[in-house]
């Protein structure tokens, strides 16, 4: 399997021209009946290998960290990192190995937090310092790997660390935390779509990037909503749940504007929930979740069978000026 990668260093060596490559994507889209453009991909394992090296990784990481914990946390969390940095020279600068890069680099930046928290166990600005560091590590992993997930991790320290900030500043604002994770989530949400915006094609490592910062942005911007609605409350009020519902309806929409499914995705328990209790107060209590997963279900089967059908009809609701800056159709 030839990933845009592997076709974009072919045309940079020279060995297929833009044009060849071009006339290839388009074969392959043709091939799938469906556009490429479309599909959201991302690599994430080409084999049994990734799995077996993920097993591999993960028992040598556990085993360091366990021992270096016998002598100090601290020390644990930097012989956890060296050791998973180790492993990425090997597994993903040179085998270019997907899964091992995001547990490697999972491990890495999470070891470095660990460590550097550790050491400043009895400092005020603790975790705020041991995020920063986190943020630190994954620039500098970002550097040397260019691991797609690395600017999430990132992205998710220094957010981290902000929200710790203000924490400590002004304790008082955990009664505002449900719109600080939601200022978050907006503040990831517009980065992801500058990444998203400079390959509407999505044909280099941008869209990969983009594609994890999305799926962080998501539970940041929909946790924060839908439990402000008291979703779980308990109080199964009509009009919450129907709240839900149109915001559902919306975040449908806004995801086949930007061709990405992981909002709908982070939002989908809620729905699920909302649904389930409305059948329940039209008397459906026994089968009201089955019946709910069994409609949700199948509607989500029809969207992503018609998504580009239904997805150029929401475009042309929209004018040029937007569309224009967003994935195109094919």
């Amino acid at each position: 399997m030839y990933t845009e990668e592997d076709i974009q260093s072919a045309v940079k060596a020279g060995i297929f021209t833009p044009e060849t490559a071009d006339a290839f994507r388009t074969h392959v889209a043709g091939q799938k009946s469906l556009p490429a453009v479309d599909e959201e991909h991302f690599r994430l394992i080409t084999g049994f290998n990734d799995i077996f090296v993920v097993i591999a990784c993960s028992l040598l990481l556990a085993s360091i960290a366990w021992i270096g914990k016998s002598f100090s946390q601290t020390l644990a969390g930097i012989a956890t990192a060296a050791t998973a940095w180790g492993l990425a020279e090997f597994f993903v600068r040179k085998r270019r190995m997907a899964l091992p890069a995001i547990v490697l680099l999972l491990a890495f930046v999470g070891a470095v937090y660990y460590g550097a928290a550790s050491a400043l166990k009895d400092m005020p600005m603790q975790h705020i310092i041991a995020g920063a560091l986190a943020a630190a590590a994954a620039w500098i992993h970002w550097r040397r790997f260019r691991v797609p997930i690395t600017i999430a991790a990132g992205a998710a320290a220094i957010a981290g660390s902000l929200i710790a900030c203000i924490i400590s500043i002004a304790p008082e604002s955990l009664a505002w935390m449900r719109i600080i994770c939601f200022a978050a989530g907006v503040a990831v949400f517009i980065f992801a779509m500058r990444w998203d915006t400079a390959d509407t094609l999505r044909q280099t490592r941008k869209s990969d990037v983009a594609f994890w910062l999305h799926l962080l942005a998501a539970p940041l911007l929909v946790h924060p909503v839908f439990t402000a609605l008291g979703i779980f409350s308990g109080k199964n009020a009509l009009l919450p749940i129907t709240i839900v519902i149109v915001l559902y309806l919306f975040i449908a929409l806004v995801s086949l504007l930007i061709d990405r499914r992981a909002l709908m995705v982070s939002s989908l328990v809620y729905v699920l929930y909302a649904f389930s209790t409305l059948l329940e107060k039209f008397g459906v209590i026994n089968l009201g979740f089955a019946i709910t997963a069994l409609f949700i279900g199948s509607a989500l089967l029809l969207l992503s069978a018609f998504w580009h059908l239904t997805r150029t009809q929401v475009l042309r609701l929209f004018p040029a000026t937007i569309t224009s800056k967003l994935p195109p159709l094919r």
